[in-house]
Parts: C-alpha cells; sequence; structure tokens
C-alpha cells in the first residue's frame, strides 16, 4: 500500500503474512500484519502426508501450514478498507488481516491517492461515506474525557511557557499529547501549555475546532487561513500571547508531533544563569538556503548565502525578553518575517542580540542534541515526528522512569 500526498509517493508498506511482533508498534490496537494460515483439512495430499510425516519424526509443522489467506486462486472475496484515528485497515471477508498507519507528517485529509496493489482482478468497487465530525469531537464523547481539560490559570508566577504548533484537522495528534506528557503540564502550577491552530479551508472542520477549544481550554486560534508560509505567525502568536496573557520566565515552541521531557528541559534550562538572555535548541551553523527543489528559497525571498544561527523547529526554548522583543516588534511592525519559522527565530534572536550592549548582556546560543529533529535517540529532551501511538508509548515508558525510545527494546 502506498499514498501520494503534495506529488510524492511515499514509501510502500507491506504486510507477507508472517505476524508483527508484539512489541512493535500497533494501529488503532491492531497489528500491523497478522499470521495467515490455512486449515490443514484444506491442503493438499501432499501436504497431508508432509505434515504426518513431521508430526511422526516430532519435527514442528507450523511452517508447512502458512501460506496466503483468504486470497484462494479463482475465488471471489470482499475486501474492506477503512480510515481509523492511527492508520488504514484492510479485512478480507471480515476477518482482519493487515493495517497500516498514516505517513508522518502529512494530513490524512490532504491524500490525494490511496494505491493498494495485488495480483487480484477487482470486479467491483463500493465508496461508502465518511463522517464530517471526528468520532471524539461529537458531545456525548467529549464528556468522557473529562479528567483531560486545561485547569483555569491560577495566581502563581508561570516558569515556563508551552506553545504547541498544531493544525485543525489534527485532532488525533493533539489528543496524543493530552495524554501523554501534557498530564505533567495539568498537574503543574508553573507551566502551561497551549496549542497554537490557525482557520481550515473547510468550515466543518472549524467548527470542530471551536467546540474543541470550548471544551478542552488549551486551543488559542489564530484569525488566518492556514499554510505553510504562513506558520511563522503562529510563532509570533505564541510570544504575543506570553506578552499580554500569560508571562513567564521561560517560552518554549514545538510541534504536536514532538514528545517532549519536561522535567529534561527544565533541567537542561536550570543550568543556564538565571537572568541569562538565551536561545535553546539544536542548533544550525552555517547552513544555506535551497535554491532548486521541493523546498527552494528565492534570493528575493532570502539573499543571504546562509541563514543566521538557529534552532531546528521541532523543540526550543527561548528567554521571555527576547518572546516580548518579538511580540513588540510583530505590533510595531519592525519585525521582518521568513517563511521558515525556525530560521525567523534564528533572525530575531540575532536582531535582539544586535541591540543588547554592556558587558554579559549578549544571548546565550545553547546547543543541545537532545533536541532531536528527526526521530527519537537515547538521552532525547524531545523527539520529533512521533505518531500518536508512539507519543502514548514514550509516555508510558517516561512513567516507568524510562526515557527510552520506543523503537528501542
Amino acid at each position: 500500500m502506498n499514498t501520494r500526498f503534495r506529488g510524492q509517493w511515499g514509501p510502500a508498506l507491506r504486510c507477507d503474512g508472517r505476524r508483527s511482533r508484539p512489541d512493535l508498534e500497533t494501529v488503532d490496537g491492531l497489528v500491523t500484519c497478522e499470521e495467515w494460515s490455512k486449515n490443514i483439512d484444506d491442503a493438499s495430499e501432499e501436504l497431508k502426508r508432509l505434515w504426518l510425516r513431521n508430526r511422526v519424526a516430532g519435527k514442528n509443522n507450523r511452517n508447512w501450514l502458512h501460506w496466503p489467506y483468504p486470497f484462494l486462486e479463482e475465488e471471489m472475496f470482499v475486501l474492506t478498507l477503512s480510515a481509523g484515528l492511527e492508520g488504514y485497515h484492510f479485512h478480507v471477508d471480515g476477518k482482519h488481516v493487515t493495517s497500516f498507519p498514516y505517513r508522518v507528517g502529512f494530513l490524512l485529509e490532504d491524500a490525494t491517492i490511496l494505491s493498494v496493489n495485488g495480483n487480484i482482478d477487482i470486479k467491483s468497487i463500493v465508496a461508502g461515506s465518511l463522517p464530517t465530525t471526528h468520532p471524539s469531537i461529537v458531545q456525548r464523547n467529549l464528556e468522557l474525557l473529562t479528567e483531560l481539560k486545561t485547569p483555569p490559570l491560577g495566581k502563581e508566577n508561570v516558569e515556563l511557557f508551552i506553545g504547541i504548533l498544531s493544525a485543525g484537522s489534527h485532532f488525533t495528534e493533539r489528543m496524543a499529547v493530552r495524554r501523554s506528557w501534557m498530564s505533567l503540564v495539568r498537574n503543574s502550577s508553573s507551566i502551561v501549555a497551549r496549542f497554537f491552530v490557525a482557520l481550515n479551508g473547510r468550515k466543518e472542520v472549524n467548527e470542530d475546532l471551536i467546540k474543541e477549544a470550548d471544551f478542552f481550554r488549551d486551543i488559542v486560534i489564530v484569525p488566518f487561513a492556514d499554510s505553510y508560509d504562513l506558520v511563522v505567525l503562529k510563532t509570533v502568536a505564541i510570544c504575543d500571547y506570553v506578552a499580554r496573557v500569560v508571562p513567564a520566565k521561560y517560552v518554549m515552541k514545538c510541534d504536536d508531533d514532538t514528545f517532549v521531557g519536561l522535567d529534561s528541559v527544565m533541567a537542561e534550562v536550570k543550568k543556564i544563569p538565571d537572568g541569562k538572555s538565551f536561545y535553546l535548541g539544536n542548533m544550525n551553523y552555517y547552513h544555506r538556503p535551497l535554491r532548486e527543489g521541493k523546498w527552494a528559497v528565492s534570493y528575493e525571498e532570502w539573499p543571504r548565502e546562509e541563514y543566521p544561527p538557529y534552532a531546528d523547529g521541532a523543540g526550543y526554548v527561548v528567554s521571555s525578553d527576547i518572546a516580548n522583543f518579538v511580540a513588540s516588534g510583530m505590533e510595531n511592525g519592525r519585525l521582518n518575517l521568513f517563511k521558515m519559522e525556525d530560521v525567523s527565530m534564528g533572525m530575531w534572536v540575532g536582531q535582539f542580540n544586535f541591540n543588547r550592549s554592556g558587558p554579559g548582556s549578549a544571548v546565550a546560543y545553547v546547543h543541545s542534541a537532545g533536541f532531536c529533529q528527526s526521530g527519537c535517540v537515547a538521552g532525547y529532551l524531545t523527539a520529533h515526528y512521533q505518531s500518536p501511538a508512539q507519543m502514548v508509548c514514550l509516555w508510558e515508558k517516561l512513567r516507568r522512569g524510562v526515557a527510552q525510545c520506543c523503537n528501542a527494546r
């Protein structure tokens, strides 16, 4: 099976009839590949003789009795393809045979082609209607999730504010965050987290988003249409929210597929002298813009040959004076904007630093590879491109006191 997003095919996914290991990721609770088997009563005479001979000899017959099922040559069958919360599911004549997760980093609604290949002849296709509302947005289902509501802001000083960039249709990703590392935020009086979401092009998605925001009280809806080129405005909105609504000592930005090890991040922040202006993350130095290809940046957009030092956008932390500088610059019309939000933050920090004077006033650029740009590594501070299932898995491991990636045994 494969999917096509934005003109690009992803890696093909395949199930060969060998059951997935139980420690591997599941999709909506289903294994990615079932073990296909056939009853001995339906086997050929030759196979029955082999089976009997091995049994008499005390050998294991299991490997003799497995071949593609329930696909039989010249026999009709019904294949049902359904879209779940975490991926696609395939059933043949009512029996689950395989499931494949959605591609990380892409919206299900943006898929232009879904390809399912195999040596079969299709006689007919029936397409059923899809629900217009995510099943968990239905009010009766929301009422079962009251423990995930964000409590009202207290009167205590906020030490860390976390702005999480999300998209209107990313309900599943937000729920995974709420069920995992955000649990620590709800139980803390010194840490506050909010999702920053722009408007979707579909009215029903925005209606669901408003219901979700009213119920969970953890979403800031920014008043512009969502697009890649405008993501930077969400980061500006985070800084503005801190300046106007929730004053905080430190400000963190991350994505809705980023798992945050809060205790580890705070420990890293505490290494920086109190009162020092800082920019903490996985730093990039001397990076050059791509001038060709899918992610090309024109000379009109960025005329210089190098980007300023910047932290990967999957997760970084700045001191509040930098966030206030960004908010003030936007309000006064002095803030330069660039479509890559992480490069923009590097540019703003550079501008802020340029205006500083006096001994010890320079911004501290603090690099840490623990802010993973892609995937998860041992000793992570943040893990990026994590599926909803991986987010919950990481949280379960962290609750047991082990900051271990979910692709590690």
